[in-house]
């Protein structure tokens, strides 16, 4: 019984798909199995870091009503004292656990965000 090449090509190339679909399919599984890791472990992070930024926060306040009080109601020194207390994370997510951006307990202004300095030079005007 003789096989011709074209068949004997076409079982290698069947043999080669099916060793290498378990890897990619191995490969995506363990991708999978990190995002639930990771996601897991933010949960967890979330149960202890959550109450206390809670607690964070209400003190801030607190603390903002006594400040403004004793300021005779300057709005600055409450907003200084309420927005490090109230802003920031309240939740640990996968993202801040794989290092994507730093975790915000002590929240900072809005306008600090949009006043920050970009990362490109600033054209020099030479004087001659």
């Amino acid at each position: 019984m003789k096989v011709s090449i074209r068949a004997r090509r076409a079982v290698l190339a069947c043999v080669v798909v099916l060793a290498l679909a378990p890897r990619a399919a191995r490969a995506e599984e363990e991708a999978i199995e990190s995002e639930a890791g990771l996601g897991a472990l933010s949960a967890v992070c979330t149960l202890f870091y959550g109450p206390a930024k809670v607690v964070y926060a209400l003190s801030g306040l607190i603390f903002g009503g006594l400040a403004w009080g004793l300021s005779g109601g300057d709005g600055d020194v409450l907003k200084a004292v309420v927005t490090p207390a109230v802003r920031g994370d309240y939740v640990v997510t996968p993202s801040l656990l794989r290092g994507d951006r730093p975790i915000e307990f002590f929240g900072k202004d809005p306008e600090y965000r949009a006043s920050a300095p970009e990362s490109t030079p600033e054209t020099v005007e030479q004087v001659y």
